[in-house]
């Protein structure tokens, strides 16, 4: 029963990407291709999944362990995307 985190967390990983592969049918603005969709697959929901096993490690700080884990989540994929601090989107 516990596990049905997991199974939330990869809907809602799967429901966040179609966004993109929506938009791409309609603009030729998002241009995404395997690599991205696999790499943000990959950060969503191993960021999800580390966040909901932290929070059942220590139950006082979760909204902390939220923020956190969501900010180190949208800094890596800036990075990944256009690099704002190092040259990884380059």
């Amino acid at each position: 029963m516990q596990n049905k985190a997991f199974l939330w967390i990869a809907l809602a990983t799967v429901f966040i990407l179609m966004i993109p592969l929506i938009a791409m049918q309609i603009t030729s603005e998002v241009n995404w291709d395997e690599i991205d969709f696999i790499v943000m697959g990959a950060l969503l929901f191993g960021t999800g999944s580390m966040f909901v096993l932290a929070a059942r490690k220590t139950r006082k700080y979760r909204i902390i362990i939220g923020i956190v884990f969501a900010a180190a989540l949208f800094w890596l994929w800036a990075e990944l995307a256009v690099g704002v601090f190092t040259t990884w989107g380059s």
